[in-house]
């Protein structure tokens, strides 16, 4: 039986005790956990110390490294194009992987978004596109490097091969008040991300109600630590702090974002979800060399929207089916005249995963018709009587919890509220 060269009690003291890590000790830990000879108990006590204390630069590469090293890393050099791709950390309303995958794509650039499932109240990209008839998420290595080749764009579940210590770590940072740690949310994305195989990345990293950091200070570090992570491993990385205090777009669910998507690759859809959507074009566009691409015209010539059939059509959907339609809805209508002030997104991303939009536990099924419908947005003018918001499920038993989440959650007021851009500040190395 082979000796350890490390104790992870050792490495927990360092590390309570407010110490930098060595990066071979901490080399050993992220090994060690992920063949289980570390257990839960200690990971979760060196977690803990984490988030209290912090972590140097350099140890965060490491421990990034060392997550990525878990397993497979890909490699997309035998392409011929450049890949860019996006990680958004998450928000209410938030489809616009959907539409900025083909529109990236459509000047011929390789944009491999591997996405995830919702958890809490904010929707998984994997679930709003399971709304198109036929549409499948898994993809094996050589069909993604396929599409990417032909199509040129990938929306579909990440392997179980890349980081898989991130998987581990990530399941009990969730069950152990160790989520929030900016180190360990930094390794855990990045990790995932460099493992893709990606030549540049651009991310777009919340703030406000429906983020994951309410705190926009607490969404620069964040956005810095992973710019720098990315950067010291060789991928061009950027990010883009945008504001997440209102829903994005009209719709919240999965079909209804689906069907907002094609909107906007159709040369229309709500302001906002264009605004972001080519602002994260013009981005990613410019790390894959093209500074100066027309992003506007793809939408509005129909290249982007082409791009998305070849997209739906290559992984088995079929981009001219009915999206499911919910059975009961119910619309809150406004009490008085005025305009309205405040639309608070954390409620509202609560109200759509009690209709049965998200999910409480991973396993749990997702509703794809149900969701929220907004007809009205801060700074829109309404009359008593106007609909403000539609709520849809298949059970109409849902919208009394749904409508208790939203109580105090929008405001109609006499002025209107002064408009925040929703691109807030840019983050380079």
């Amino acid at each position: 039986m082979s000796v350890e060269p490390f104790d992870a009690v050792d490495v927990i003291r360092t590390k309570r005790d407010g110490g930098a890590v060595p990066e071979d000790a901490l080399r050993w830990m992220v090994d060690a956990y992920t063949r289980g000879y570390v257990s839960d108990a200690q990971m979760a006590s060196f977690a803990m110390a984490v988030l209290l204390r912090g972590m140097e630069r350099d140890e965060i590469r490491v421990m990034t490294d060392a997550m990525i090293a878990s397993g497979e890393r890909m490699s997309f050099d035998g392409l011929g194009k450049t890949t860019v791709d996006k990680h958004s950390t998450g928000g209410v309303g938030d489809k616009i992987t959907l539409p900025l995958a083909p529109l990236v794509a459509s000047f011929g650039v390789a944009v491999p978004q591997l996405s995830g499932r919702g958890l809490g109240h904010t929707g998984g990209t994997l679930d709003k596109l399971e709304s198109i008839p036929g549409w499948r998420a898994a993809l094996s290595n050589e069909e993604l490097t396929a599409q990417l080749a032909g199509v040129g764009a990938v929306i579909c579940a990440a392997g179980s091969g890349l980081a898989p210590a991130d998987k581990k770590l990530y399941a009990l940072r969730d069950v152990t008040g160790t989520v929030e740690a900016i180190p360990l949310i930094a390794s855990s994305i990045m990790s995932k991300k460099i493992a893709e195989g990606t030549a540049a990345l651009v991310l777009d990293v919340k703030f406000g109600s429906g983020a994951f950091m309410q705190d926009i200070d607490r969404a620069r570090e964040l956005a810095r630590t992973m710019v720098a992570l990315g950067t010291d491993s060789g991928v061009a990385t950027t990010a883009l702090l945008t504001d997440m205090n209102t829903p994005l777009g009209l719709a919240i669910g999965n079909a209804n974002e689906v069907r907002e998507s094609v909107e906007v690759l159709a040369g229309g859809g709500p302001a906002d979800v264009v605004e972001l959507t080519i602002a994260l074009a013009r981005e990613m566009l410019a790390l894959a060399g093209l500074p100066d691409a027309d992003v506007e015209g793809a939408l509005a010539g129909g290249a982007a929207m082409d791009a998305w059939r070849r997209m739906i059509v290559a992984q088995g959907g079929d981009p001219d089916a009915s999206l499911p339609v919910a059975r009961e809805t119910h619309t809150v209508t406004a009490a008085r005249d005025g305009v309205v002030s405040r639309l608070e997104a954390l409620p509202f991303g609560i109200a759509a995963w009690r209709l049965g939009a998200g999910r409480a536990r991973a396993e749990d099924p997702v509703i794809h018709a149900a969701g929220i419908d907004l007809h009205a947005k801060p700074g829109d003018a309404v009359r008593a009587g106007d609909p403000l918001f539609t709520l849809s499920a298949d059970d109409d038993a849902r919208f009394e919890r749904a409508l208790a989440a939203l109580d105090g959650a929008y405001e109609i007021s006499d002025a209107a509220p002064a408009r925040a851009a929703i691109v807030r500040e840019r983050i380079s190395a």
